[in-house]
């Protein structure tokens, strides 16, 4: 990937490991990873057949301390505090798979703000970091709830526990649903709690939580304090999608 709006977008996602799985020696963070061709018995020709997977679930940095995932990933209070929020989990070279990242991309839960889990409906959790996050900066939210079927599509998070995958093509295929819509988003396991976006708008339009389904960030965008910054960078990333998409449709 090198388009330089979608790495920023990946930049702002977390890999919720286990506390155990991370361990910190010195400057250093490392993770605790197993092959995923061994774990999922993968045909060398499958995807990512030479990665490492680690991760349970995805999260996004919503606000300076603020991240946000699915609620099934984060149940308690204390569960929250056993895991760990890890920003930087990819893959930058071909071929090097990341066994560690700087021990200040390592951030702990503290407080579990709120969640909710309804059945078919809702699925969401917004987590109080232990401090605020440096370097990477909150995502742009569509706080409207509103969204047309057939609008595009793509997700950022981390499919299976595999290092940050951006996943697009997909669109919305039924918006009807209360507290959140269909869509037909390419995922994994792993994948839950990721930030699904609008490709048209680069706004976030929810969370994925259950194989096509993606709670409505509405759900929650009210504990999520709006502010300047992030309505002036809204208007930045609109400007810019819709640049992109003239030059593609020239």
């Amino acid at each position: 990937m090198t388009n330089p709006r979608l790495l920023e977008f990946a930049d702002s996602t977390a890999a919720l490991f286990f506390g155990s799985a991370v361990r910190i020696d010195g400057p250093k963070a490392l993770l605790s990873t197993e092959s995923y061709a061994e774990e999922m018995s993968l045909c060398p020709e499958e995807p990512f057949y030479d990665q490492r997977t680690g991760a349970f679930c995805s999260g996004s940095l919503v606000g300076p301390d603020l991240l946000m995932t699915a609620g099934h990933c984060v149940k308690t209070e204390t569960s929250c505090k056993s895991a760990k929020f890890v920003f930087g989990f990819a893959v930058r070279e071909k071929g090097v798979n990341p066994e560690s990242v700087p021990a200040g991309e390592v951030y702990g839960c503290g407080k579990l703000l709120g969640r909710e889990q309804v059945g078919a409906g809702a699925d969401w959790a917004l987590i109080k970091l232990d401090r605020p996050v440096l370097d990477h900066k909150p995502l742009a939210l569509n706080r409207s709830g509103k969204i047309e079927n057939g609008a595009p599509l793509f997700v950022i998070g981390h499919p299976a526990g595999l290092p940050t995958k951006i996943a697009g093509g997909a669109k919305v295929r039924d918006a009807s649903p209360n507290g959140y819509f269909v869509a037909n988003l390419d995922t994994y396991g792993g994948n839950s709690g990721s930030a699904v976006f609008n490709a048209g708008t680069g706004l976030v339009e929810g969370i994925l939580v259950r194989g096509e389904d993606v709670t409505k960030v509405s759900a929650l965008s009210s504990s999520i304090p709006a502010t300047v910054p992030e309505a002036l960078r809204t208007v930045r990333i609109n400007k810019a999608f819709l640049e992109l998409s003239e030059t593609a449709s020239r």
